[in-house]
């Protein structure tokens, strides 16, 4: 609340009734008077959500219907295309969380995680909501994604490798119903481990910070595409809920076959 009460005042207004009686015109001229102070539309999708929700707030203590609060758009926030990791870099971080762990089987289960998400496209999410119960892994998995939609993967076999190898060293129960992948105590694994894990490895291997856990998923899509994958088939792959998130990644591509040819044509300098 601070930082909508700040900009609040900011416009003049100084107590609830004043703040509760803003609106949308009056949002817009403090919007359009900060974008010519020259912020960017992420600051001011962030301010307007800000300002919003202190109004609605500001309403409740006036005994007005939060509800009837001022409603604006806020400015489009274009989406930054999604960096995906070359093949070998993707190989090379999971060899590489598995050499810099603290033992061999957290190394193995890091590994294993990371696979997932690059071999099958899983978010990090979804490999760490797998089961005791899928296992033995088959050639097919079936993951459960946001809205508890499922879909079947596809496991190529140095995924399936991976997880065994981490499931044969976890020193910890493997009882059904359990999470399969375990944190050092046999609780669930958290993302944060996985994460901090990845951070070590992608520093090692100097790689940039975009080279995160989910940017593998992104490079299951980016390559498969670039494959001849076409797009239904990775929608499904992915789990999206619309075609329009998969449409991305042939921006991605777009992207990548703009650069090779920018680099590699003979007049590109002309």
């Amino acid at each position: 609340m601070a930082t909508a009460e700040r900009l609040l005042l900011a416009i003049g207004l100084s107590d609830w009734d004043d703040v509760a009686k803003v609106s949308a015109r009056d949002l817009r001229g403090h919007l359009a008077t900060r974008r010519a102070d020259g912020i960017g539309n992420v600051s001011a999708a962030r301010e307007l959500s800000a300002l919003k929700g202190f109004i609605a707030y500001a309403r409740e203590q006036v005994g007005a219907d939060p509800g009837t609060a001022p409603r604006l758009r806020g400015p489009r926030i274009k989406k930054g295309l999604p960096r995906p990791v070359t093949p070998d870099e993707a190989v090379g971080l999971a060899e590489m969380v598995h050499g810099t762990a603290a033992s061999d089987w957290t190394g193995k289960r890091d590994a294993a995680v990371l696979l997932l998400m690059y071999g099958a496209g899983l978010r990090i999410a979804e490999a760490l909501s797998l089961k005791v119960d899928d296992l033995p892994l088959g050639e097919t998995l079936v993951v459960t994604g946001k809205g508890n939609k499922q879909r079947v993967v596809p496991l190529i076999p140095v995924v399936r490798d991976a997880v065994s190898a981490y499931a044969d060293s976890c020193p910890h129960p493997m009882e059904k119903g359990d999470p399969l992948f375990k944190g050092a105590r046999g609780g669930a694994l958290s993302q944060g481990i996985v994460q901090k894990a990845m951070a070590r490895a992608r520093k090692a291997l100097g790689l940039p910070s975009t080279a995160t856990p989910h940017a593998l998923r992104h490079s299951f899509a980016t390559h498969l595409l670039g494959l001849g994958a076409d797009l239904r088939s990775l929608q499904e792959l992915l789990g999206h809920a619309s075609l329009g998130s998969t449409q991305i990644y042939t921006k991605v591509d777009a992207a990548k076959m703009l650069e090779a040819y920018r680099s590699a044509h003979p007049r590109e300098n002309d």
